[in-house]
This record gives structure tokens, C-alpha cells and sequence, in this order.
């Protein structure tokens, strides 16, 4: 089914940036040779584009998780391509082959703003096309944030297990409470690296996972740690104002975002139109677990994005 047609506008996506370059520039570094988008902060942020063979249906925007980068969603943006949907993304800022430094953040709205800007570049370029969401873990808060700051803009999302709450193994109260106080003495302290065999019971993907040079295997900062609580706030009261139609796709037994917070987010948000499916066993990476759970995963993306492109399709004038 998965074709191999080049991604648009990359040569060779797997590319890396030289050894050495800079990971934090200023606006009067030189300009990248990859895609990339300049954000408001003067930064580049690589980016990848799955463009289908006929004129686009719709625009989704892929957000990927925290210490990864957007690449790792190259498989479910071509299957979204090959439903003539315009798949775009591009590594958050301090992540991937984008600039910054590795997960530091000032603020977790700086995520928020960079896709909303790349959101409206592309609606410049196709103009009048539906643009939906789809994110995983911390690009799933990211991805309500976004819809919650625009109620009515985005025809919808797909979420595979998004931070809405954090497991209660990796955030007790007095975690969290030593975390905000630790934020205002060492802010760089780090907290020790994710256990990745946590992540899924695939352990080709963990293997993956761990050998990627993209992704970031150092230990997370009291700073972004403290970011990750502050995005778990925001997201609970952004909740009454989502009203898009959203597919939510969440295992029973992942270790990092609490499966508790998938029935907050479906009791929370005003939506009509809202599913849920829990994976009973599955970890936290649902695209990339046991095959049956990874299987029926894309077939339910496969499947929501199918019939709500139809619908905003029947409802666009000709």
C-alpha cells in the first residue's frame, strides 16, 4: 500500500546536519539548505512535506513527541498522503535538525506558536482547504493547545496517547513539587533519562528508537520538565473550548501519560463528534507497538481521516 515517492521538497530526508553545527542560530547565521520555516524567535525549524500526486483534500499537520524528531512519522504521513491529504511537520524547536538547544524551552507556548505559524504559511500557499491535527504525547498537548486557542479553525484531530496527564509513577506530588522548586535554583539539574523500554512492547521499535542520533537520549532538565507541568495545566483548561472533532487513541498500560487523562479529555472537551479507543496492554507509542495494536492504529487513522475529509469535502462549495 505504502508508496515511495519523494518527500516534497527533500532531497535526501535522511540527511543529518554537519558534525558540530550550530543547534542554537541567530537570524544572521547562513540561511539552511533544507526546508525549513524561520520562527519568531529568529530560529530555523527543519521541516518535511508529504505532498500527494493529485490536488490535496485537506492539510494535516503532523506533531511529534518530546526528544524526537518529525521524521519518525514517516510512515503515517505517507498513508495519509496516499489518502490525497498534504501531510506537513517540522521538528519543535530545541528538537531534531531544528535550532535550539536540546529540549529547553522558555515557555511551552513557543510550541504552540511555531505550528500555528506554519499552519497559516501553508493556508497562504492552498488556500480554503480544511487543515486537521494529528500529534502524539507532548505533540499531542500541542496539538489541543492549538485547537483550543483557534476553537473553529481546525476541522478536527487525531490523537495518539497526548500529555494530558502524566503517569502517576512519573509525577507524584512530591515530584511535581520539587520540580517547580528545583526550576528556581537549578534549572538545568538533570533528572535522568526515559527509560525507553517504557515506551513499547515492540523491542525492534525501542531498539530503533535508541539507536535514531536524531532523537535526544540525555536526561530531561528541570526546566522542560517544568514546562511538560505547565503544557498538563493549560491543557485542562483548554478543554471547554474545544468543539473540533477529535479520534483519540490511548493504551491502558503507558507508563508516561496516565490513561485517566484519555476520559478527562473525552468528559472535558464540548465536542459532538469525539471517539475513543483504548489499546488493553499497550504502551505508550501506539504507531509503533505490537504489530495488531500498530495494525489497527493506522486503520483507525486510516478510517477517521477518510470519512471527515469527505464530510468538510461535501460541505466546501464546488
Amino acid at each position: 500500500m505504502q508508496t515511495h515517492q519523494r518527500i516534497y521538497g527533500v532531497e535526501d530526508p535522511s540527511r543529518m546536519p554537519e558534525e558540530g553545527s550550530p543547534r542554537q542560530r541567530l537570524q544572521n547565521n547562513p540561511v539552511p539548505d533544507f526546508p525549513h520555516l524561520l520562527n519568531a524567535d529568529g530560529q530555523y525549524l527543519f521541516c518535511q512535506y508529504w505532498k500527494p500526486s493529485r490536488p490535496p483534500k485537506a492539510l494535516v499537520f503532523v506533531s511529534h513527541g518530546a526528544g524526537e524528531h518529525c521524521g519518525r512519522y514517516d510512515d503515517l504521513a505517507r498513508m495519509l498522503m496516499e489518502l490525497d491529504l498534504l501531510a506537513f511537520a517540522h521538528d519543535h524547536v530545541g528538537h531534531g535538525r531544528s535550532d535550539g538547544e536540546r529540549l529547553v524551552v522558555s515557555d511551552f507556548q513557543i510550541f504552540v506558536r511555531d505550528v500555528l505559524h506554519h499552519v497559516d504559511t501553508m493556508q497562504k500557499d492552498y488556500p480554503g482547504l480544511p487543515v486537521f491535527l494529528l500529534g502524539h504525547s507532548m505533540g499531542g498537548a500541542i496539538a489541543i493547545l492549538a485547537a483550543a486557542e483557534r476553537p473553529g479553525h481546525f476541522a478536527g484531530m487525531a490523537l495518539i496517547a497526548p500529555l494530558v496527564l502524566p503517569s502517576p509513577e512519573s509525577a507524584t506530588t512530591f515530584k511535581v513539587l520539587a520540580a517547580k522548586v528545583l526550576n528556581l535554583v537549578l534549572p538545568n539539574l538533570s533528572l535522568g533519562a526515559v527509560d525507553f523500554n517504557i515506551l513499547s512492547r515492540n523491542r525492534e521499535e525501542v531498539e530503533n528508537y535508541n539507536s535514531d542520533p536524531l532523537v535526544y537520549h540525555g536526561g530531561l532538565k528541570v526546566s522542560f520538565c517544568t514546562q511538560l507541568l505547565n503544557a498538563v495545566s493549560r491543557v485542562e483548561r483548554g478543554m471547554p473550548k474545544l468543539t473540533l472533532p477529535f479520534l483519540l487513541l490511548q493504551g491502558s498500560d503507558d507508563h508516561l501519560c496516565d490513561n485517566k487523562g484519555a476520559y478527562l479529555l473525552m468528559d472535558g472537551a464540548k465536542s459532538q463528534d469525539k471517539t475513543l479507543k483504548v489499546y488493553e496492554g499497550a504502551y505508550h507509542m501506539l504507531h509503533k507497538e505490537l504489530p495488531e495494536v500498530t495494525n489497527s492504529v493506522f486503520h483507525e487513522i486510516n478510517m477517521w481521516f477518510s470519512q471527515r475529509t469527505a464530510e468538510t469535502g461535501a460541505r466546501c462549495p464546488p
